[in-house]
Order: C-alpha cells, then structure tokens, then sequence
C-alpha cells in the first residue's frame, strides 16, 4: 500500500485513541494530551476517538490520522504494511501483558464449565479483548463457536466488564500484567473499573503479548515524527505527563519500539480466526 501524499496545506495533526477504555473517558483526558502534543509540535492537534478498533487502522492507513494510540494488532496490522510503531507502552516495568478470562465472584464457572455461557469481547482487533482469549481456548479444545450459547462485542473493557456484572454476559476478559510481576487480573479489572477487582474472580490466564503503541503516518514527515517521539518518551519527566500516561495510556512510561516488534502477533490472530 502506497503511502498517502502528504497536505501541505493542512496544519493540523491528528492523533486517534481507540475505543478501549471507553469514549466518554477517553474525550475526558483528549484536552490534556491535546495541550502536550500541540506544545512538542508546534502546531494544532486534534484528537479524536475512533469508533472501533478497524476504523483506527483504516484512519491511520488512509491519512485520515497522522498518529494513533493503538493495541497490539492494530500495530501489526499497520506495521506489516510499511507503518513505523514509534513508541510503546511499559507498565509495572513490562513491555507486555496478558489477558484473563474472568467471571462474576462467586459464580463457580471454570474452563470445563463454560458451554452454553455468554461471553462479552472488546472487538474483534483487540488482543487483550478478544484474539488472547480465543487463541487460549482453542488451543485448550474450546471452540468459542461450539462453547458460548451467545458472543457479543461490547465496544470497550469497560462495557465487556459491566456486562458481565449487570448479567447480560457470563463471561468477559481484560488486560492484565504478566505474571513475573506478581499482579493478577484484579489489578486489570481496577483500571476499567475502580473498585470493582474483587467483584470478579479468574478462569484463566492467557499467553504474553506486546504493550500498545504509537504508529505513525507514512504522510507524516520524519522531522514531525521524530518531534512526536520525543515528546512521548520524555512524558514521564513531568507531572502533568505522568498522570496522562496513567489515567489515558494506563502506562508509566513510553520506551522505543523495536523495529518489527509486533510480527509475532499474526500468530495470535491467524489462531483467532
């Protein structure tokens, strides 16, 4: 795929946020990582929530977005196809996370007791939300297919999770630390919903993946994202910078990404699919 010319004309950046943690929580802290960018660019930003996680792909693939904030096969996707991932997440001191599949407190459910149970994913491009899981149950005999009554996508984490507490679901998943951290999925659960860890309780954990990252347009010129890269890896450095990183990126620092660092998560989707 050819990369789109860039506009001269255009002035603005735009930066995308994927619709993982909900898109009233997201626009809430937009203002903020607007303020940031726009200081280490030295031009006005727009930031925008995508709808879903395919149309943050597309957006970025089609120069409607010159960066986005996007999950781990949303950065393989676009990086298999030329795009450069220039920075990505580190929490607890990781750069990768797993997934857990999680149920109400006190509702007894287990690998071998999930058929004819409802399941709530993110979206169909959400590692975390949907492609750990399914990779995870498949390779334990559980077609999702043949083992769930009923599938739906709620969007978010945090409608996954409120299904499940509100009984429209009986099962959902979310993202978690690895387990050389010593933290569980209630830590996951907290993050989505705080206060809500021990409304849940694990069915299982999931394999290791790459933390999010932050691709860049092939429109955008080396100079620009070279300006963008450090203003992210530097965010830590500042008050302000660390809270965004927290409440938005649920990260505590940005790290370069390594050229090529996501390719081992077609491995994943093609067992998803």
């Amino acid at each position: 795929m050819s990369a789109p010319p860039p506009n001269p004309a255009r002035f603005s950046f735009r930066f995308g946020l994927p619709p993982s943690l909900g898109n009233a929580q997201a626009r809430e802290r937009a203002e903020r990582l607007t303020a940031i960018i726009e200081k280490a660019l030295g031009r006005k930003v727009e930031v925008s929530v995508a709808a879903t996680y395919e149309a943050l792909a597309k957006d970025l693939l089609a120069g409607r977005a010159d960066a986005v904030w996007a999950p781990p096969f949303v950065c393989a996707r676009v990086e298999a196809m030329g795009v450069r991932v220039l920075a990505r997440g580190v929490r607890r001191g990781r750069s990768s996370y797993r997934s857990a599949l999680v149920t109400r407190a006190g509702s007894g459910l287990t690998l071998e007791s999930l058929q004819g149970t409802r399941v709530a994913w993110v979206d169909r491009d959400s590692v975390g939300g949907y492609l750990l899981p399914v990779a995870y149950l498949k390779a334990k005999g559980r077609e999702p297919v043949k083992t769930f009554a009923a599938q739906q996508f709620a969007g978010s984490y945090k409608a996954a999770l409120e299904a499940v507490l509100g009984g429209q679901a009986d099962v959902a998943s979310i993202f978690c630390p690895p387990e050389s951290t010593g933290l569980t999925y209630a830590d996951g659960v907290e993050v989505v919903l705080p206060g809500k860890g021990g409304a849940f309780e694990l069915i299982a954990y999931t394999e290791e993946a790459p933390n999010d990252g932050v691709p860049v347009g092939m429109g955008v010129a080396p100079e620009l994202a070279g300006q963008l890269e450090r203003a992210l890896l530097s965010l830590h450095e500042s008050e302000d910078g660390k809270r965004l990183l927290e409440e938005l990126f649920s990260a505590e620092r940005f790290e370069p990404a390594p050229r090529m660092g996501y390719r081992a998560l077609y491995r994943v989707a093609l067992a998803s699919l």
